[in-house]
């Protein structure tokens, strides 16, 4: 069972050593071609794709290449700070090496599962039906170039509420 991401901030993170250049693929997908979110590695950078619904593919593509080394961690993480219409969040989805900002951008996430077809959570590889077409090589799409040694997923802080949206929906049913 994968974890509850929606309607909330979250972050992803991936341990990994990366001895040189050329590592490609995917850490962590979530979902597939019909909703679903991917973090990976292509050309050198890190990405991730929010696919909102299958209609639209949403990329942070961070602005420097990837470190070199041991214990690198490479994280996105998403600040919900709104609602589009109840139950699509919105916010910042931000890119990290370790500590240090590599890139960002504005997202929605979708209300519902991401998928009916039972794609799953997968980790060093995309083997249902891909998040993106964005993906270097082929199917499926694994992380090569480095050792992934783990991906964690935090939801630990609390889930956004917005109390003026409450109290609204709390004053039409009275």
């Amino acid at each position: 069972m994968a974890v509850n991401i929606r309607n909330r901030s979250y972050a992803i993170g991936a341990l990994v050593d990366i001895p040189g250049p050329g590592a490609s693929g995917v850490l962590f997908a979530h979902g597939g071609r019909f909703g679903g979110h991917s973090l990976y590695v292509k050309n050198g950078r890190l990405t991730y794709v929010y696919n909102f619904l299958g209609d639209e593919e949403q990329r942070i593509i961070a602005t420097q290449d990837l470190p070199t080394g041991k214990q690198l961690i490479l994280a996105a993480s998403f600040d919900k700070d709104g609602e589009a219409s109840p139950g699509v969040a919105t916010g910042i989805l931000s890119l990290h090496y370790g500590d240090r900002k590599v890139g960002e951008g504005r997202i929605q996430t979708q209300p519902g599962k991401f998928t009916l077809a039972g794609e799953g959570l997968t980790i060093g590889r995309d083997s249902g039906e891909a998040v993106t077409s964005d993906y270097p090589g082929k199917a499926p799409f694994a992380f090569t170039g480095g050792t992934l040694h783990r991906v964690a997923v935090d939801v630990s802080g609390d889930p956004y509420v917005d109390l003026e949206r409450e109290a609204e929906a709390m004053l039409a049913r009275e």
